[in-house]
């Protein structure tokens, strides 16, 4: 099983699109804690799910904020917090919130599906901490970040 993540920033609306169609998502989780905030653009939770639908094949969306930071976790981070101090504070708050037991496995496999949020690259973002901890629960999932 394959799960993709990808953030907006530093992508045109060509580029992000593309990319989902090329690798055959069929489903964008939202992960974003603010998703319909003023700097969102193109990818506004109000705007998204018509895009992917005529942009990505089709493409359905889902916003999932229990794959989210709190307001307080990020706020901290964003303030000028370690990142190491952030991903202990949201790995913890994965486990508060029984992740990924809570997820449903079956809509995972069947739909293709792409962890979105805003950061340009991975390395310091919560889509990959949420893909690793997915990956370690459901051993078959193969993580490709976009």
């Amino acid at each position: 099983m394959k799960l993709y993540t990808i953030g907006f920033t530093q992508k045109s609306a060509e580029q992000f699109f593309s990319l989902l169609s090329q690798a055959g998502v069929r489903r964008v989780v939202d992960i974003r804690l603010r998703p319909s905030g003023q700097l969102a653009g193109f990818a506004r939770k109000e705007d998204l799910p018509y895009f992917l639908a005529n942009l990505a094949n089709g493409c359905e969306y889902i916003h999932l904020p229990e794959l989210s930071p709190t307001k307080e976790i990020l706020d901290g981070y964003r303030g000028g917090g370690a990142w190491a101090d952030y991903e202990r504070l949201f790995q913890a708050l994965l486990d508060e919130r029984d992740i990924p037991n809570s997820l449903d496995h079956e809509s995972f496999e069947r739909l293709p599906s792409c962890l979105l949020c805003s950061e340009a690259t991975p390395e310091q973002c919560h889509r990959r901490l949420v893909a690793e901890r997915i990956r370690t629960h459901w051993p078959e999932v193969e993580i490709i970040h976009l």
